[in-house]
C-alpha cells in the first residue's frame, strides 16, 4: 500500500518581530531564562548570525527547537538605485504583491536611513505622491527592522547607518506596537545601539498615539505640520479634521516636557501661494510660541497629476528668516535623491490598495469626457 508522505513542516516564528521584551516572554514560554533574549540579540545584529546551530552559547536541544520552528527573514531588495548625490533607493518585497520603498541618504560623518511603517498610507494627505496610492497594510516589527537589516548589510561595514527616521512611507503611530518595538530594537545596546537621540519618528498628528509614544518611547519626534489654520490643514492633512491644532499642540507640549531642553521638530512643505506667505510664516511663530520648536522647511518634490508646485528660492528664505528672526531654529531640508524619486513624498512602492483610493481618484464620466 502506498504511504502516505508527510507533510513538510513550515517555520511559523520570525524572530525579527521581538524586541528584547518579546524575546524574553518567547523564552519563558520555552521555559528558557530570560538572558536567551540578549543572547540571541547578540548573535543576530551584533555578530550577523542566522545559523542557530552557529550560536554555541545556546544549549543544543533549544538550538534544535529554534532551527525547527523559527527563522531570520528581511523584505528582499528587488531593485536598487543610485542618485547622483549619492542617496541610495532600495524597492523591497513584502510578499502579497506589495513593495515598499527605503532610502539611505549619506552624509560627511553620518547616514540616515527612512524606514517605512506601512504598505500606503491611510491619510490622504494631498501633497504626498505615497498617499495617492492607497493602503494595503500595516507591515510587521520584522518587515520595519528588517528594512534596517537589509540596508546595514548591503551597506558593509563602511558605510555605517547612523541615524534612522520613520519618515518613509505610511504613518507610523497607526502602526504604534509594531513601530515602537522596532524602534526598541534600534536603540538596544544589544541590537542595533542607536542613541534616542538618532531614532526619530514622525507623524501628521494622531494625538491620542502621540501621548501614548510619550510615555512608553523616549524618542525624537517630528511632527507633519504644514499649514497654520486648521481649515488649509484640513485640506493638506486631513487627520486634521479629526485632532484639530490645538489639540496636536498640547501633545507637542507634552511631548516636549519629557527632558530639559528637548524640542519637537515641525516639518513644514512649502507650497507655492499655498501656504508660504508672511502672513503664514506669522501664524506659525504665533502657532509655536508656547512648544520648544525646530523646524524643517522642505521645497515640495513634484510627482505625477499634482497640483501644486514649489515655492520660490526667494519665498522660502523669506520664510526662513522671518522664523530665525524670531528665534526659531530653522532650516531648509536639503533635497536629496530627486532624481531617483527618492525625496521626501516621492516614495510609492507598489501597494495593492485596499482603500478604493485608487478608485475615488479617478475622474468621473463628464469629467473624462470633457
Amino acid at each position: 500500500m502506498k504511504s502516505v508522505q508527510e507533510p513538510v513542516k513550515t517555520k511559523t516564528i520570525n524572530l525579527l518581530d521581538f524586541d528584547r521584551k518579546g524575546l524574553a516572554a518567547f523564552f519563558a514560554e520555552l521555559g528558557e531564562k530570560p538572558f536567551r533574549a540578549t543572547q540571541l540579540l547578540k548573535w543576530i545584529y551584533q555578530e550577523g548570525v542566522e545559523d542557530f546551530d552557529l550560536m554555541t552559547n545556546l544549549s543544543k536541544p533549544l538550538r534544535a527547537y529554534l532551527t525547527e520552528n523559527c527563522y531570520i527573514a528581511t523584505p528582499e531588495i528587488v531593485l536598487e538605485k543610485i542618485a547622483t548625490d549619492g542617496t541610495c533607493k532600495w524597492v523591497m518585497q513584502t510578499g502579497c504583491g506589495n513593495r515598499i520603498e527605503t532610502v539611505f541618504i549619506p552624509e560627511e560623518g553620518r547616514g540616515t536611513l527612512c524606514v517605512s511603517s506601512q504598505i500606503g498610507c491611510a491619510l490622504a494627505c494631498t501633497f504626498c505622491s505615497t498617499a495617492q496610492q492607497g493602503f494595503n497594510r500595516n507591515l510587521t516589527t520584522a518587515e520595519i527592522i528588517g528594512q534596517l537589516f537589509a540596508a546595514q548589510k548591503r551597506l558593509g561595514p563602511d558605510n555605517r547607518i547612523t541615524n534612522v527616521v520613520m519618515m518613509g512611507m505610511g504613518e507610523p503611530l497607526l502602526n504604534f506596537d509594531n513601530v515602537v518595538a522596532a524602534m526598541n530594537l534600534m536603540m538596544d545596546d544589544f541590537a542595533f545601539g542607536l542613541s534616542k537621540r538618532r531614532v526619530t519618528v514622525s507623524t501628521s498628528g494622531v494625538v491620542p498615539a502621540m501621548y501614548r509614544l510619550t510615555q512608553v518611547c523616549d524618542v525624537s519626534l517630528a511632527v507633519s505640520l504644514h499649514a497654520v489654520t486648521d481649515e488649509l490643514r484640513d485640506e493638506l492633512v486631513p487627520i486634521n479634521k479629526k485632532y484639530p491644532l490645538k489639540e496636536l499642540m498640547e501633545a507637542c507640549r507634552d511631548n516636549a516636557k519629557i527632558a530639559p531642553r528637548r524640542t519637537v521638530t515641525f516639518e513644514y512643505v512649502m507650497l507655492d501661494g499655498i501656504n508660504d506667505s508672511v502672513q503664514d510664516a506669522r501664524g506659525l511663530i504665533k502657532l509655536l510660541k508656547t512648544v520648544p520648536s525646530k523646524i524643517n522647511l522642505i521645497p515640495f518634490n513634484p510627482f505625477p497629476n499634482s497640483a501644486y508646485r514649489c515655492s520660490s528660492k526667494e519665498a522660502i528664505n523669506r520664510f526662513k528668516t522671518l522664523l530665525n528672526d524670531a528665534g526659531i531654529v530653522t532650516t531648509v531640508r536639503k533635497t536629496r535623491g530627486e532624481d531617483i524619486d527618492a525625496a521626501c513624498g516621492q516614495l510609492v512602492g507598489q501597494v495593492k490598495d485596499k482603500s478604493r483610493r485608487h478608485l475615488k481618484l479617478q475622474p468621473s464620466g463628464s469629467e473624462r469626457a470633457a
